[in-house]
Parts: C-alpha cells; sequence; structure tokens
C-alpha cells in the first residue's frame, strides 16, 4: 500500500473480527435506543425493520468487504476512494470521504459511551434517592470516555487480549440475559403484540404524535433508525488492518461476519425483550428512565436487574474502548496523510507503545463536546446516533459508487463476488442514499428547539466545512493518501542525485 509499517501487527481474524463485533454491540445499540424504537413504530417496526435492515446492511459489508481486500489500509474508506478515483478526482474524493468517516466515528463513539453513561447513571437510582441531571450524566460521561482513553493509550498491548473478553462477554451476556428474562418473567407478551403493535408515540407536550393515519409510513421509516444504528461501525475492521496478519482476507472476512453475527443476535435480543414486557405503558414510562431497565426489575427483581445491568453495561464500555481505537486509527491515518488541522503533531505515533496516543485522545475530546448538546436538547442522544449513522454510511457508500463508476480502476483481492459485485455495490449505495435522508428528518412532533434533529447540523456543518476548506486551500496542497515509501525513495534518490552532482563538480 506504500505505507511503513508503524503499527504493531499482531492480531488475527478472530480479534479483526472481534474490533467489529464489539463496535456493533447488539447489546449496546438495542437497549440504548429501545424507548425510541417503542415510541417510532413500537413492536412491529422494531422487528420487521430489524430484518429488512440487517438484509441490506450485508449487502453493504459484502460491497465494503470487496474493496476492504484489494487496499486493507488504516485509512479504510477515504483511502479506497481516492485509490478508486481518476487521478484528477481522488483528492477531493479522498478529503469528502475523510470528513465523513471522521464524523460518524467520533458520533459513533458519542452514541456509545453516552448511551453507557445513562445507563450507569440509571442503575444508581435502583433503591435509593439518587436522581440522574444532565449535568451528572455527562460527568459520568466524561469520566468514562477519559477511562477509555487510558486504555487506549497505557493498555494498547493488552487491547488483544480485551478483545477476546469482549467477544465472550457479548455473545455469551446477550444469550444468558434473554434466556434469563424469558425464564423469570411471570407473564408473556403474545406474539401478535410482538409482530404487529404499530405505536407512534412521537409526540411531545401532549401531542399524538405525526397524528393522521397516512403519517404512519413516516413513523415506520425513521424508526429503522435502532436497527441501522445498531448494525452501524464494521469500518472498524479496515482500520484495523494494518495491525491484523493477512489483512486482505482477515478485515475483508471479520466486515462479513461482524455484521452477520451480530444480525442474528441483535434479532435474538429484541425479541426476547419485546416478550418479556409486563406492561407496556409502565415500560414506556418507567421512573428509571430506561424501558430496558424497567424490563429488568420487573422479571428478575432487583438483585437479578442490577447483576444484568452490569451486563449491559460491560459490553458498552468495552464498546466505547474499542470505537476510540478504531477512531483513533482512522484519525491517525487520514493526518498521516495531511488531512486534518495539525497533521504534523496527530500524526505521531508514540515509539514505545507503537500506538497513535494523540489521536486517541483527540478521539476522546471531539466526542466529549459532541455530547454536551445533551445538556440542553431532549432529543441530543437520538440526534447523535443519527450523526454516527449518516456520517459512517456515506464514507462507506462513496467509494462504492467510486467502484461502480471506474469499474476498470478495481484491481480485487482474495475476497471478491464475483458476477454478484456490481449489482450488489448498486443496491448498497442506494439503500445508503435513502437512510442518509431519512435519519435528517425530525423524529418528534412538534418541532422546536429542543426536539429538533441536530443530525442535519451537524452533516451540514461538515458538507460546508470540507467543501468550503477544499475550495479556499485543500485543494491546493492536499493530494490524498501519501506513499510514504515511494516518498522516502524519491527523497534519497534527489539526494543521491545531487552528491553525485557536487561529486561530479568537485
Amino acid at each position: 500500500m506504500g505505507y511503513k509499517q508503524e503499527l504493531r501487527r499482531e492480531l488475527g481474524l478472530l480479534q479483526n473480527f472481534g474490533v467489529s463485533f464489539s463496535v456493533i454491540s447488539v447489546i449496546t445499540g438495542i437497549p440504548s435506543l429501545f424507548l425510541y424504537g417503542l415510541n417510532t413504530g413500537g413492536p412491529a417496526v422494531m422487528v420487521w425493520g430489524w430484518i429488512i435492515v440487517a438484509f441490506f446492511t450485508i449487502l453493504v459489508g459484502l460491497a465494503m468487504a470487496e474493496v476492504c481486500s484489494a487496499h486493507p489500509t488504516s485509512g479504510g474508506p477515504y483511502f479506497w476512494a481516492a485509490m478508486l478515483s481518476e487521478p484528477k478526482h481522488a483528492p477531493l474524493a479522498s478529503w469528502i470521504t475523510g470528513w465523513f468517516n471522521l464524523l460518524g466515528q467520533v458520533a459513533v463513539t458519542t452514541g456509545i459511551s453516552f448511551g453507557c453513561a445513562n445507563f450507569l447513571s440509571t442503575v444508581c437510582t435502583f433503591d435509593n434517592s439518587f436522581e440522574p441531571t444532565p449535568k451528572t450524566t455527562i460527568g459520568i460521561y466524561a469520566a468514562i470516555l477519559a477511562s477509555q482513553g487510558l486504555i487506549n493509550t497505557f493498555g494498547v498491548h493488552l487491547l488483544k487480549y480485551l478483545n477476546n473478553v469482549s467477544v465472550w462477554w457479548h455473545a455469551v451476556g446477550t444469550t444468558s440475559l434473554v434466556i434469563a428474562i424469558l425464564a423469570r418473567a411471570p407473564t408473556h407478551q403474545s406474539a401478535s403484540f410482538v409482530f404487529k403493535t404499530f405505536i407512534d408515540g412521537t409526540g411531545v407536550s401532549g401531542s399524538d404524535g405525526w397524528g393522521t393515519r397516512a403519517s404512519h409510513a413516516y413513523v415506520m421509516v425513521i424508526g429503522i433508525l435502532m436497527a441501522q444504528y445498531t448494525l452501524t461501525g464494521f469500518d472498524a475492521s479496515a482500520q484495523m488492518t494494518e495491525e491484523t496478519r493477512n489483512a486482505a482476507m482477515a478485515g475483508s472476512i471479520g466486515i462479513v461476519m461482524a455484521i452477520g453475527v451480530s444480525a442474528v443476535l441483535g434479532w435474538f435480543l429484541i425479541l426476547g425483550l419485546l416478550f418479556s414486557i409486563q406492561d407496556l405503558d409502565s415500560t414506556i414510562n418507567s421512573p428509571t428512565g430506561e424501558p430496558v431497565a424497567q424490563i429488568f426489575l420487573d422479571t428478575v427483581g432487583e438483585r437479578g436487574a442490577i447483576v444484568l445491568m452490569v451486563i449491559v453495561i460491560g459490553a458498552m464500555y468495552f464498546c466505547g474502548t474499542f470505537s476510540v481505537t478504531s477512531n483513533s486509527r482512522m484519525m491517525y491515518a487520514f493526518a498521516r496523510d495531511g488531512g486534518i488541522p495539525g497533521h504534523t503533531f496527530f500524526q505521531k505515533v508514540d515509539s514505545k507503545r507503537k500506538s497513535p496516543v494523540r489521536t486517541v485522545w483527540l478521539a476522546c475530546t471531539l466526542s466529549f463536546i459532541l455530547g454536551l448538546p445533551s445538556l440542553g436538547s431532549s432529543v441530543a442522544f437520538s440526534a447523535a446516533t443519527s450523526i454516527a449513522t449518516i456520517g459512517l454510511y456515506i464514507s462507506y457508500a462513496i467509494p462504492i459508487a467510486l467502484r461502480v463508476v471506474y469499474r476498470d480502476r478495481f484491481v480485487r483481492g482474495p475476497f471478491h463476488l464475483g458476477p454478484a459485485s456490481l449489482p450488489v455495490a448498486i443496491t448498497a449505495v442506494a439503500w445508503i442514499g435513502c437512510i442518509a435522508i431519512v435519519f435528517i428528518l425530525p423524529q418528534t412532533n412538534p418541532v422546536d428547539s429542543q426536539t429538533l434533529n441536530y443530525a442535519v447540523v451537524a452533516v451540514g456543518i461538515v458538507i460546508a466545512y470540507s467543501v468550503g476548506f477544499w475550495l479556499l486551500s485543500a485543494r491546493k496542497w492536499f493530494t490524498g493518501p501519501i506513499k510514504q515509501i515511494s516518498a522516502e525513495e524519491l527523497g534519497v534518490s534527489k539526494r543521491l542525485s545531487a552528491a553525485g552532482s557536487a561529486q561530479a563538480t568537485l
């Protein structure tokens, strides 16, 4: 790929899969947005929407895996965009893709770790008078990000082992949780409730939501956010390829495996939670603020609920830790190619730990800043998840689309789809185009300063910055991914040539 091997290459297929599996983390995404799902379409949309989203996400993952196999580097999508474009358009394609990927990476870390803070503050309300406020939650969130930054700074040599623990924690923990609530639930909801019940609870301040029967389709469409946000972040396998052995195959298989296993496990979790609801109204309006916590309390009692909450919080913490890992690798690669302000500072790799420590803390800082609107907005969390989904998926779509448009520039790697390659890629791009529009739409009614989906604002800022800065300055100096080895060889060649000329003169 033209880069020096600066990161420690010690991950295998299982660890590469584990990073994406941990970042997807169905036991993080589903509980975090379970209230959103119940209010925005209800059980029917949650169950069937998951299947629809999983199908199209698998197609996106297959298209990405094919490109990853051809270009396995930490830059991931923005590197692919440059390689698959015409040379004269490569810098612009790489620049735009990189900034959307950076936005998505930061937002997904925000969504994960802020969800962890919410659940941690919720479990603190069990059997005591503690009442979490936005300020206490943001404080817990800051502490979580700081600890995850410290692990990625001083415990980088332990990440491989934490990865293995995380995979088993997610798989065994999710299965045990579902079995526990189903086995201990006093009663179970009917299949009709789980598979057919539609709810429009998107209204606030006494509003009846979007109101009309015709608007049910709108609610169904925006209701798939829970599923699509959860099945996001699998580019982590691509970001970790420079630390993975046999990366051209392991990175691609890691992407597809992570989506497939998460899709099955996530549907199992959704069904288990829905069948275990004891009273729908008390679950939605739970004093804990989290329907999943109320389901635990109603089924296994307070002590059992604490155990299950620890399982969920632990999974969220692992998920956030590896999201910071993936995020920092992307920022390091982008800085290495001159794509972010202060790139000469952020492209440095700690010589002792073989880790991009500076971008670890950049990732944590930006994620904290993105979480600050939660202090004044009632829908800030769902907006952050929208930003994560839109940012990441647009960065996935650009190289896939370029692979379709400039077919002669694509030299396939060992993982390829054969005749199915183009149909899969075209379908994946079309799906991403749809969800990019859907997730900037208003999510509650009426829309005001408190309920505005500020995803459109964040996405607009990134578009304005990336395009504006490109036109004003970056187009003059940003050349896309820099071939370090070629650049160094050129420098050596020039020095040798200069030395030869000087000797001839003498």
